[in-house]
């Protein structure tokens, strides 16, 4: 049995206490999934969208607080994160033109389209925050 190879560099503390970007990530992603679905329960009629609004609010809220917590950690492996995070993004940028292609084609207009439209602007933002940030919280700032 082979031993391990002794990995370069200081290892990064698992328990280093991180604020909670990925649980308000979360709570954005399920305001975005449940006003997604409220309108899409009534296609093709129109849906209302007062509920949708709302929980589009709520959804940017969350993200923009995410965005603040973000800035604010200290020591933190940035150079990772925009590495994994730009990746992402075009993966889920293209998801996302894909999805409103679907929108388009299958007639939505107006209003909601324009709500259907910034969800999935938000969903194409913070998955990719998410997925960056699982990444680089595990790795030591200096990499």
């Amino acid at each position: 049995m082979a031993a391990a190879e002794p990995h370069a560099g200081p290892a990064p503390d698992p328990i280093r206490p991180m604020p909670p970007v990925t649980e308000i990530g979360a709570a954005s992603m399920i305001c975005i999934a449940a006003g997604v679905i409220f309108t899409a329960a009534h296609l093709p009629a129109r849906a209302p969208l007062a509920v949708p609004v709302a929980l589009l609010a709520v959804a940017a809220a969350l993200q923009l607080l995410n965005a603040v917590i973000l800035s604010r950690i200290d020591a933190f492996a940035w150079s990772r994160f925009l590495q994994v995070g730009k990746w992402a993004l075009l993966a889920y940028a293209v998801i996302a033109g894909m999805i409103e292609y679907a929108f388009v084609y299958d007639h939505t207009r107006g209003s909601q389209l324009a709500v259907l439209t910034a969800m999935l602007a938000l969903f194409m933002l913070n998955v990719p925050v998410l997925i960056a940030f699982t990444v680089a919280r595990y790795q030591s700032a200096a990499r």
